[in-house]
C-alpha cells in the first residue's frame, strides 16, 4: 500500500548537498512542491540553483539545529541535513553531533506539529568496522565511540534512537533508511570521498591516492538508486525501518581505481597511504529486507554510473579553466 498521488509539499532538509539535490530533482519531477532547507555548510547552493525555474520549488537558508517553520504545512519531511563526508564532519565534530541530535529532534518536532511522515537518512556508518559480513539490519554495529569518526557513526546512532522514541513517545510517523557508499553527479570536489578523490586524480593524470593496500572492499551505488530507494521507503505504509539502501555488488579499493583508470584512460600512477583511524575493513549490504518490503533492487551497474560521474567531473573541470 502506497500513499496518495496529490501532489504533497516536501520538505528537504540538507537540499543543497549531493544527495539532497539529486533527491530535489526527483520529487519535482513527480510533480510535488519541494521546499529544500539547507545551511551550506557542506552544501553547494548551484545545487540548488537550478530548481529556481520551478514555481514548486522554494530554498530557505537555515541551520536545522535552530527550529524553524518552513510558511506552510508539509506532508512530508526527508531529513538529510549533516555534513556525511570525512573532511566535513571531522571539521567541527560538535557541531556533527549537534546537528545529528538537535537537528533531527527539531525536525521531529515539526514532523509531529504537521502530522507529516518523516523519514531519515541514517548511514551505514552505525555498523562501525563490522564483524558482520554482509550488514543486515539485525546487526547492532562495531562502532568506536571515542575516535575521530564517532562525531558521525554515533550521531546517526543517536538519530536513529530519537526517531524510534518519537514514535513510540508521540506516534510520529517516521522511516528509516541506512545509506551506503553512494556516488553520482553533484558530488563535491573536496569531500574527500574515495569516488571523488580518485576519479578528479584520474583526469587531471595526478598520482591515484589509494589508502592501505587497497584490498579494503566497498559497495558504491549510484545516486539515482538510491533516492528512488529513498522514496520508495517514503511512500510504504506499512513499514518503518530500518532499511539499507545500498549495491551489494562489492569491490576492493584497488579494483575500483583500475576501473576509473580505464574508463578514464588516464595514465596516473597509484600511490599507497596510511589508512585513516577507525576506517571499514569491508562493507556490503544485505539488501533482503528492501527488495522484500519495498521491491528496491539497484539498476545502475557501477560502470554505467562511474561513466556519467566521470562525466559530471570532466564538465566542471572544463569549466573551472
Amino acid at each position: 500500500m502506497v500513499r496518495s498521488d496529490r501532489q504533497k509539499t516536501i520538505l528537504v532538509t540538507g537540499a543543497a548537498g549531493f544527495i539532497g539535490s539529486n533527491l530535489c530533482a526527483a520529487l519535482l519531477e513527480a510533480g510535488n512542491r519541494v521546499i529544500g532547507v539547507d545551511n551550506l555548510y557542506s552544501g553547494m547552493r548551484e545545487n540548488v540553483a537550478a530548481f529556481e525555474c520551478y514555481a514548486d520549488f522554494r530554498f530557505i537558508e537555515q541551520d536545522v539545529c535552530e527550529f524553524f517553520e518552513p510558511g506552510e504545512p508539509v506532508d512530508e519531511i526527508y531529513h538529510l541535513a549533516c555534513p556525511a563526508s570525512p573532511s566535513y564532519y571531522q571539521q567541527d565534530p560538535i557541531y556533527t553531533a549537534r546537528t545529528c541530535f538537535i537537528g533531527s529532534l527539531n525536525m521531529l518536532e515539526l514532523a509531529k506539529a504537521n502530522n507529516a511522515r518523516i523519514l531519515l537518512t541514517s548511514t551505514s556508518e552505525v555498523y562501525g568496522d563490522p564483524l558482520e559480513h554482509p550488514q543486515k539490519e539485525t546487526y547492532w554495529g562495531n562502532v568506536n565511540p571515542d575516535g575521530i569518526r564517532s562525531c558521525y557513526d554515533e550521531g546517526k546512532r543517536i538519530s536513529e534512537t530519537l526517531f524510534f522514541d518519537h514514535a513510540r513517545q508521540n506516534g510520529t510517523d517516521i522511516r528509516v533508511v541506512r545509506i551506503f557508499n553512494t556516488y553520482g553527479p553533484k558530488m563535491k570536489e573536496d569531500d574527500g570521498r574515495v569516488i571523488s578523490n580518485l576519479v578528479l586524480q584520474a583526469l587531471k593524470e595526478e598520482p591515484m591516492t589509494i589508502n592501505g593496500d587497497g584490498s579494503q572492499t566497498r559497495s558504491f551505488c549510484y545516486v539515482d538508486d538510491t533516492v528512488r530507494g529513498l522514496m520508495a521507503m517514503m511512500a510504504n505504509d506499512s513499514f518503518i525501518g530500518p532499511v539499507n539502501i545500498g549495491n551489494p555488488e562489492e569491490v576492493t579499493v584497488i579494483q575500483f581505481a583500475d576501473t576509473i583508470k580505464k574508463l578514464t584512460g588516464s595514465g596516473s600512477e597509484k600511490v599507497f597511504g596510511e589508512i585513516p583511524e577507525d576506517d571499514p575493513v569491508r562493507r556490503r549490504p544485505d539488501i533482503s529486507v528492501a527488495f522484500e518490503k519495498l521491491g528496491w533492487k539497484p539498476a545502475i551497474n557501477l560502470e554505467e554510473g562511474l561513466c556519467k560521474t566521470i562525466a559530471y567531473f570532466s564538465e566542471r573541470i572544463e569549466k573551472s579553466k
